[in-house]
């Protein structure tokens, strides 16, 4: 599994996220041979056993999206074991992963959250122009957690209004940085200089102490301020991500303009936000045609 991960890491280039979930579903997947079949290595497991763990797992309840996760990881895991010459055949090529319902992506309302970024006093330190250059980040540029998280000072353009992030795969992209995130980034600028002059961390963001920042902070910080604005459960730095698409959509702006924005290898995984644009032109069309 060790070099299973090294493989993943080094040569898929997988993001941190991805591996700790693929952590956790083979040590998952170990424990549930372990303590059903006695089975020590996964690499003797056939069809039967492993559909008998997903079964388990449907059984649970759990999200089809989550079991559909840890199906795709075995694929992955046992493809890569046929590759090494451990096993003689692939026991998860005839594994029929649930079909997962398709979810419309959450996203809160442009006005309400445009005008909570004007009008909530954030505090005039390093922490409150922070927390609200997080938050104007992830609106005004669509990037994903890890992107924002990865950003080093130096990847931002002053000259051009430009950042550079790099995305999944380590893919690197250009996004545009709008005026009102400019002036954000040039103040928290000054006061990080100012609160830690010493400071040897590259990275654009860091915590109080001067250390890079990090997800569950962030995922903090966002849910703090998306919870006064909306009542939805859906509060995380993903929401904003949806969000930016969701208004660029209903402005109109192209679609593949988006998909490059956002990072997208192929525009499918874009055109799911086509549908919350389609419902604001049925309920613009219900109230302002005359015969709906």
């Amino acid at each position: 599994m060790e070099l299973f991960f090294k493989y993943l890491r080094y040569e898929k280039r997988y993001s941190p996220h991805t591996l700790l979930s693929y952590q956790t579903d083979l040590g998952q997947f170990s424990a549930y041979l372990a303590a059903t079949y006695n089975i020590t290595d996964p690499a003797e497991a056939d069809h039967a056993i492993i559909r008998s763990w997903i079964v388990t797992l449907v059984q649970k309840d759990l999200d089809a999206r989550t079991v559909n996760r840890k199906i795709a990881c075995l694929r992955s895991y046992y493809k890569f074991l046929l590759r090494q010459n451990q096993i003689t055949k692939n026991p998860t090529l005839r594994l029929k992963p649930p079909k997962a319902s398709k979810k419309l992506p959450a996203f809160v309302a442009e006005e309400a959250f445009n005008n909570y970024l004007d009008a909530f006093a954030f505090e005039d330190n390093f922490e409150g122009q922070r927390d609200k250059l997080i938050l104007e980040f992830l609106y005004g540029t669509g990037i994903r957690l890890a992107e924002l998280i990865g950003i080093a000072e130096a990847d931002i353009n002053f000259t051009g209004k430009t950042v550079r992030v790099t995305g999944k795969g380590d893919k690197e992209r250009v996004v545009p940085i709008n005026d009102t995130l400019f002036n954000s980034i040039e103040k928290y600028l000054e006061m990080k200089k100012s609160e830690f002059p010493d400071n040897l961390t590259t990275k654009l963001l860091v915590t109080n102490k001067g250390l890079p920042l990090y997800p569950k902070l962030v995922y903090r910080i966002v849910k703090k301020h998306l919870r006064l604005i909306t009542t939805s459960e859906h509060a995380s730095p993903h929401v904003l991500r949806h969000s930016f698409a969701t208004h660029l959509l209903n402005k109109g702006a192209d679609l593949n303009a988006i998909k490059d924005l956002l990072g997208h290898t192929s525009l499918a995984a874009t055109q799911v936000y086509t549908h919350n644009s389609i419902e604001k032109l049925k309920s613009i069309f219900d109230k302002a045609h005359p015969k709906a």
